[in-house]
């Protein structure tokens, strides 16, 4: 019978690096306590940081942001950031200096207990959670007024319960300050709230990595419309996978896929199915038009009501 991965004091690392070996944080003295906590792991996400962390520091009781080697300055803005919103009390920025193997084919021949794992990494960065729940965020995630209502609800709801919350979220593809691109075409809500015990840790999977959850557990189900995930145009996507054309054979990989086709479309001037041209007023980023305004007065559920040309009109 194999032991848990979440069972012991914690882990070590093949390549020896006593410094970032894992201690689980419920065996840290005083323990876990109360409330939720954001873990971002992050590489050159610095443009996006001012929309994504201001409402996700009101939202959540602290937010963790672990730099994974960023070479255009996001350690420096995220603590920018924090201290502009008076918020810095509530931010921890850490560093992972080693190169992390790309999702796909890469990642599945790097050993589990390598430094380079992304099972690895990932436990690294939620070792360092000390409340009992946390949020698994990404660098590109941008809450709605709405989403960060709800998310800090939750917040303290969450903080004692053994629940883990699903977060829908919608691909918005930046092509200049003032136009964007939604995707209402792809339903897309993952496991992204997890509680902090033995039974919630990272795993190797085939492709990436993946928590692991008890036999019964109860969930729970955000609606649509709570979260943007920001994708520019003129960026590199897909920089963090082995090869994206394998999007195309892997049963796995649905939501990239669907990434890959609009990304793809966009770039050749087309608008694909299920996806809405969004222009924002002069003088507002198209940011912050689609998390507070546009999104919050989208009826739901989203429709798309001329495939054709993508457009949703909003109903009074």
């Amino acid at each position: 019978m194999s032991i848990p991965i979440g069972s012991g004091h914690g882990l070590t690392n093949l390549e020896g690096r006593e410094d970032f070996d894992i201690v689980w944080p419920w065996n840290q003295p005083g323990g876990l306590r109360r409330g939720a906590t954001a873990v971002l792991r992050v590489k050159n996400e610095a443009p996006g940081l001012r929309f994504v962390l201001p409402p996700l520091l009101r939202a959540c009781d602290h937010v963790l942001l672990v730099d994974n080697g960023s070479d255009d300055g996001t350690g420096e803005e995220a603590l920018r950031v924090a201290t502009e919103h008076g918020l810095s009390d509530r931010f921890t920025l850490k560093e992972y200096p080693f190169e992390v193997a790309r999702a796909g084919a890469e990642h599945l021949a790097v050993n589990e207990r390598s430094v380079h794992s992304l099972a690895y990494f990932y436990n690294w960065c939620f070792s360092h959670v000390r409340t009992r729940y946390s949020w698994k965020w990404d660098g590109d995630m941008v809450l709605t007024t709405e989403g960060e209502v709800s998310m800090a609800d939750l917040s303290w709801q969450v903080g004692m319960a053994e629940a883990v919350i699903r977060f829908p979220r919608h691909g918005l593809y930046i092509e200049s300050d003032r136009k964007a691109y939604l995707d209402l075409g792809l339903r897309n809500i993952e496991e992204w709230g997890f509680p902090m015990s033995p039974d919630y840790v990272y795993a190797k999977a085939p492709e990436w990595e993946i928590r692991t959850t008890p036999e019964r557990i109860e969930m729970f189900a955000l609606p649509q419309g709570l979260c943007v995930e920001l994708k520019w145009l003129d960026g590199d996507e897909f920089a963090h996978w082995t090869n994206p054309e394998s999007f195309a054979t892997s049963i796995r990989n649905r939501r990239k896929r669907r990434e890959w086709l609009v990304w793809n479309a966009l770039h050749d001037g087309q608008v694909p199915e299920g996806v809405v041209e969004i222009e924002s007023p002069e003088g507002v980023h198209v940011v912050d038009h689609v998390t507070h305004a546009w999104l919050p007065r989208a009826p739901r559920p989203f429709v798309v009501d001329d495939p054709d040309h993508a457009k949703l009109h909003l109903r009074a």
